[in-house]
This record gives C-alpha cells, structure tokens and sequence, in this order.
C-alpha cells in the first residue's frame, strides 16, 4: 500500500469524524476512561484543520488515519510532574485514530514515524505526546517507537502519561 502523511481538507471532515467516533466507542470497550467525555468532538477536529494541526493518514489515497499535529503549542505540557529530556522547540501529537477496517497493521507506528519527520523538516528535534494510563494500544506504540516516560500533566483536569522523544539531526 503507498501511504501518505498529509495536511486535512475541510471536506474531510465527515470521513475523519467517523474513524475518531469508532475509535471513541473502541477506547470505551476495551475499558478506557479516555475520550469518554465528549472529547474530541467535531468541532474540534474542525478546529484542527483550520488551523493547519489536522493531518490525515491515506493508503492508496483513501483517509485510513488521522492525527493533530501541533508545533511548540500545548500549555498543559509546561507543568509537567516530572521533567522532560529537552527544552527546546517540540512538536506536539493529540488525537491519533486509526479507522477500524485497518487495525493491527503498524499504522499508529506509521503515523509516529511521519510526524517525527515533519518535526525534523521544522528543524524540531522533540516530539511529546500525553495519553491515559488506560489507553494500553497507545501506550504500546509510544514503547515501540522509542518515546520516554517523563511523567504526568493534566489535561482537561485529568492526570495523563506525558512522553517524550528527542530526534537526532540527520543532516549533522
């Protein structure tokens, strides 16, 4: 399958809305508290793309992914229990959905790796993300692609994993 990583189109948005809803119910199924309180919701995503943070995963050009994708903007990340490994400039990842027909085949990992080289493009050598203590299917791919543990934020009034992972210059 030819994969790419790219900005949402505000006509998207209907097939964006649909892969993060069952992605909603499938959090809530296996038991997790998170995105059980009306977030994210459609304004949200909406939010998203006018603002250049809304990415979409295609395979064979059709939407199978969906991610934010926000530089050096994320207040809750500036009181961190914890401590970060860098100081820097980072690129923060929120609302990572997979549509359903196309789990279990690495596609989280794929979005991880062209976020990671969005920032490099920036010349941003940090991306951090937070997620539940009981999203076990994130928690899994932040362990697989080599993101640290620095601790917890709080997002919306709730505690959250907060991870970080230093990127090397490439072009050094």
């Amino acid at each position: 399958m030819n994969y790419n990583f790219r900005k949402a189109k505000m006509e998207e948005l209907p097939f964006i809305w649909e892969i993060l809803q069952k992605s909603i119910i499938r959090r809530g199924k296996e038991g997790s508290q998170q995105w059980q309180d009306g977030y994210p919701n459609q304004e949200v995503i909406k939010n998203d793309i006018l603002t250049d943070a809304g990415y979409v995963l295609t395979g064979d050009g059709v939407i199978i992914g969906y991610s934010a994708v926000i530089f050096n903007d994320e207040p809750a990340y500036s009181r961190i229990d914890g401590r970060w490994l860098t100081n820097g400039d980072f690129v923060v990842v929120h609302r990572v959905a997979v549509a359903e027909e196309f789990l279990g085949q690495g596609l989280a990992l794929k979005i991880f790796e062209f976020i990671e080289n969005i920032a490099l493009e920036n010349k941003i050598f940090s991306v951090k993300v937070d997620t539940n203590f009981d999203n076990l299917a994130m928690l899994r791919v932040l362990e697989k692609s080599g993101y640290t543990y620095c601790g917890e934020v709080s997002m919306r009034g709730n505690a959250r994993k907060a991870f970080e992972k230093p990127l090397s210059d490439k072009t050094q």
